[in-house]
């Protein structure tokens, strides 16, 4: 397994929507592998493809939680929302590549995701609290989304022009 670099914004690719997996092999397996890797050497609970360069639909999440008891190791590859409750939750979010810097979010309090395993299975799975914010939080990734664009534009352009700052200053 390889720990590969994070992007970090304001890296382009961020926003880059990722284009569906069409082979399930062993390039895609060894992929998910160094994603686990990566993100728990981060750490981090969850990554998405488009934070490893990777711009394919594939994201995976670890995260144990009380609501979800089978929420261990989740590799989703072309995942889906298919359904979403009216009901919202706000909870503290942060990115891997967005370090140092959280905000509370609101999304839908539960949802029902479609998805592949690596080996191609398919899965249907319904999904409360914090597993529910993770899995829209990578979902979001493959579209070009970042948790920061559910911040008012004051907050958003704070984060922004804060790691642009910071890319100039290392190049």
């Amino acid at each position: 397994m390889t720990i590969r670099p994070i992007l970090i914004l304001p890296d382009p690719l961020l926003r880059k929507v990722a284009e569906p997996v069409e082979s399930f092999d062993a390039d895609l397996k060894k992929t998910v592998e160094d994603m686990f890797e990566t993100m728990y050497d981060a750490p981090g609970i969850g990554l998405a493809g488009p934070q490893i360069g990777y711009m394919k639909r594939v994201a995976v999440i670890d995260l144990a939680d009380e609501e979800n008891p089978d929420s261990g190791k989740i590799a989703m590859v072309n995942p889906e929302i298919i359904a979403m409750s009216d009901e919202t939750t706000v909870s503290e979010e942060g990115c891997l590549s967005i370090p140092d810097i959280v905000y509370d979010v609101e999304r839908p309090a539960e949802i029902t995701v479609q998805y592949f395993t690596p080996e191609g299975e398919e899965v249907t799975r319904e999904a409360k609290g914090r597993l529910a914010i993770c899995m829209q939080h990578e979902i979001d990734h493959l579209d070009g989304v970042l948790y920061i664009d559910y911040l008012s534009r004051l907050k958003r352009d704070r984060v922004i022009k804060k790691f642009q700052k910071a890319a100039k200053r290392a190049s």
